[in-house]
């Protein structure tokens, strides 16, 4: 059912973008001394750029079927982080950061989607 070479390659891909988004989300974040996530919102965005770029790429017919789960499922999976983000704005509104809360979560994902759309269009431009 499982094609056990595929699942290998997602789940050294997701370890990979796990440990990479822990330590680039600390760096980013120390930089700051704010309980604004920049850190986890860094990531999001970073992320949300690539995976335009590896869709891009396997549009242009540049990358594997395999590569393209190594990547964007394996590697982008673990890197970005859902979970983290709705904690991050949880806390801010638990902490009473009303505006702080709604403006990550703007930010977020209008920066998300924009990075994203960026990604495929640097690919179309090559």
């Amino acid at each position: 059912m499982f094609n056990l070479k595929i699942l290998l390659l997602i789940g050294s891909g997701g370890f990979a973008g796990s440990v990479l988004r822990y330590m680039l989300s600390q760096v980013i974040q120390n930089k700051f001394l704010s309980s604004f996530p920049y850190g986890t919102m860094s990531v999001n965005i970073i992320g949300s750029l690539f995976i335009g770029v590896v869709y891009g790429l396997a549009a242009k017919g540049n990358l594997s079927p395999e590569a393209r789960l190594f990547l964007a499922t394996g590697i982008l999976g673990g890197f970005t982080t859902f979970s983290a983000f709705t904690m991050d704005a949880l806390n801010l509104l638990q902490e009473g950061l009303w505006l702080e809360s709604v403006s990550y979560v703007l930010v977020s994902v209008v920066l998300g989607v924009v990075a994203a759309f960026m990604g495929i269009f640097i690919i179309k431009l090559i």
